[in-house]
């Protein structure tokens, strides 16, 4: 940026789970799922601000996409500093697109469910057919939604969280 270039768009998308059962699961411990998953959002969309605060800079084009997690939403046991974090990024999400609102930037959020990025071949039949939409998810999926609200006529679109998981949270489970 300082060689006279700019930053149209920024994807957060930084995550550690270190899930842990909750009487082991150390203040110390919390607290780096927090700097590592929800701090740098703030962070870097604080630096876009600053460098774009005068009044040609906010006339530019950009968008803030922000990937936190379905686990926001639904738990498991020992997954409370994640769940938080990522619970964070979507609050902190509409909090910017606020701020940001006299900028002509967009802040949105992503919320992944299953995504599998190794050996999708190896998932079993019965992975797939518990997702209403018959298969696991895979990142080509999310991708495509960073590129859709990172295009220019997608303006219309702000302080929303996308949930991405093949209708898994849209699914009720009362026994397998």
């Amino acid at each position: 940026m300082k060689n006279g270039g700019d930053i149209d768009v920024i994807i957060n998308n930084v995550g550690i789970g270190g899930f842990s059962p909750l009487t082991e699961t150390d203040v110390l411990h919390f607290d780096r799922i927090m700097a590592t998953n929800l701090r740098p959002v703030f962070i870097t969309s604080r630096a876009l601000a600053i460098f774009r605060n005068t009044p040609e800079g906010k006339k530019r084009y950009g968008r803030i996409i922000n990937i936190a997690s379905t686990r926001y939403l639904q738990s498991e046991s020992g997954s409370e500093g994640y769940a938080a974090s990522k619970g964070g990024i979507v609050s902190l999400t509409h909090a910017l697109a606020i701020s940001f609102s006299d900028y002509n930037i967009t802040v949105n959020c992503i919320s992944p469910g299953w995504i599998q990025n190794t050996d999708y071949d190896k998932l079993s039949l019965r992975d797939h057919l518990q997702h209403p939409s018959g298969r696991v998810g895979v990142p080509e999926d999310i991708a495509n939604s960073c590129l859709f609200l990172a295009n220019r006529e997608n303006s219309f679109i702000n302080g929303q969280n996308i949930v991405i998981d093949g209708g898994m949270t849209k699914k009720m489970v009362y026994k397998e």
